[in-house]
């Protein structure tokens, strides 16, 4: 499915003569002269390996066709990051360059989408949203642009 570099986005999958890429960067660049330009550094899936690229603004390219199954975080350990489908109870396992940034947001039992192409894992899609509970919290600084009373709480109705 073709579409305008310009609409190409962090994270994404494309394909490019056969292979694909994960877009780990995206810059739009528009010279003081001519026509604007999209800047990009592309991961090689099959390889691993990295490359900077550059679109013209009217090229199109395409997007892979991804096909995404709910999969379940169970853990991280030296091999890597284990999800588990919740139907047929298949495990996989993921690196620290397939997932990005979504690392930072996983959690055991945190259900997500698992991309695949062909059958092999290629990325993640994290959920929208995500409940977090606060654990703990620092205590409020004094002079901090509140007002304190002696009780160490915020004076209400303060004028």
């Amino acid at each position: 499915m073709g579409m305008p570099a310009t609409q190409i986005r962090q994270g994404m999958i494309l394909l490019m003569d056969g292979e694909l890429f994960k877009v780990m960067e995206r810059q739009h660049v528009t010279p003081g002269k001519g026509r604007g330009m999209v800047q990009t550094k592309l991961r090689r899936l099959s390889t691993g390996t990295q490359q900077d690229h550059r679109f013209r603004s009217s090229d199109i390219v395409e997007r892979a066709v991804l096909d995404q199954r709910e999969m379940e975080f169970l853990y991280e350990d030296a091999t890597g990051y284990h999800f588990m489908d919740g139907e047929s109870y298949e495990q996989i396992v993921l690196g620290r360059d397939d997932l990005g940034d979504v690392v930072q947001v996983l959690m055991p039992n945190l259900k997500v989408r698992v991309e695949t192409h062909e059958g092999k894992p290629v990325g993640v899609e994290p959920p929208t949203t995500v409940d977090l509970k606060v654990v703990k919290t620092e205590p409020r600084v004094k002079g901090a642009g509140f007002p304190v009373d002696s009780n160490n709480s915020s004076k209400a109705g303060h004028s």
